[in-house]
């Protein structure tokens, strides 16, 4: 259940970290109430996964499914670029997240 707990607090971080490019330097009420409740949301359920889970693990983890995620939003939505380079490192997030939770016992 921690490990599902995680992933939710990740994609929250997704839209918080989205949510900051649509608030405009928190100039827009909408997208600055979004971001606000997704960080609470996010840093909530992080702090739940950490009970079972080891802070390193987890902490990495949401971070990497954030970066991730948030990379993949830009490309999509924001037309950033989608060099070889840049996939290619994200890929290796990617394998990180991974291997962080094949050797975590929880």
């Amino acid at each position: 259940m921690a490990w599902f707990i995680l992933i939710v607090a990740g994609l929250f971080e997704i839209g918080w970290a989205v949510g900051l490019k649509y608030s405009e330097g928190f100039t827009k009420l909408v997208p600055t109430i979004w971001t606000g409740t997704a960080i609470v949301i996010s840093m909530t359920l992080l702090g739940f996964a950490l009970r079972t889970l080891p802070v390193g693990t987890a902490y990495g983890v949401w971070v990497g499914i954030g970066t991730v995620g948030t990379v993949a939003f830009g490309i999509v939505w924001f037309d950033e670029p989608a060099s070889v380079a840049r996939l290619f490192f994200v890929l290796l997030i990617i394998v990180g997240i991974m291997g962080l939770k094949i050797t975590t016992p929880a």
